[in-house]
């Protein structure tokens, strides 16, 4: 059993490979969080909307890095960050070729 955490919020771009170059370091960064498994970062340029899809070995390391990563999305501007956390069923998912870590 693990934790998604799933963000999204309003954003003016940078996108796609822009996007990249952004924010490669805070990508490197994320690797180092407790009980950080993955992130599927999410975008549409269309509807000026971006986020991602974490993983996280407990609800407890997902909140923390919730609380770090809201301040940080502040401290850029964005102010109304839609959350939602939701512990995952890992025998559906493996079934349907989920990456569990």
């Amino acid at each position: 059993m693990a934790y998604i955490l799933q963000v999204d919020f309003n954003h003016e771009g940078p996108f796609g490979t822009e996007m990249v170059d952004a924010f490669t370091d805070l990508a490197n960064s994320i690797n180092e969080e407790k009980g950080f498994i993955w992130k599927i970062w999410t975008e549409n340029e269309q509807t000026k909307e971006a986020g991602g899809i974490y993983l996280f070995n407990t609800k407890e390391d997902a909140e923390n890095y919730l609380a770090k990563h809201t301040k940080r999305l502040n401290g850029f501007g964005i102010t109304t960050v839609n959350v939602k956390i939701f512990k995952t069923n890992d025998a559906l998912t493996t079934i349907n070729h989920g990456p569990m870590g």
